[in-house]
């Protein structure tokens, strides 16, 4: 990429994530109520997302061979007692990412 491309791309990326960071104040301003739709996704999106990757994590886990998912059920535990501690996704997530990560490495090998 020459120089003005990549000015060009920076540029489109930043107008991009501003455009999207924005919109939905301008959308939806504080003098209208938030359509009924939108609070249905918010309540039950980010939930059905999380499912969705616990299901996609576990897709190829083989539980009659090897550790038997040992370490894949040890996380999902310790994710679930963290957010049931904290009540704060991005440390569950990152918590139980670690413990699976440190269990394949030093404990399941």
């Amino acid at each position: 990429m020459t120089l003005t491309q990549q000015i060009i791309t920076i540029g489109l990326c930043i107008l991009g994530t501003l455009i999207t960071r924005f919109l939905p104040f301008l959308v939806f301003s504080e003098n209208r109520r938030t359509p009924a739709f939108i609070l249905y996704l918010g309540k039950y999106l980010a939930p059905a997302v999380f499912g969705m990757l616990v299901i996609y994590c576990l897709r190829n886990v083989s539980f009659l061979h090897g550790t038997h998912g040992l370490p894949e059920l040890i996380a999902i535990g310790a994710t679930v007692l963290l957010h049931l501690w904290k009540r704060q996704m991005l440390i569950s997530i990152a918590g139980g990412t670690l413990c699976y990560m440190l269990l394949i490495h030093y404990v399941f090998l």
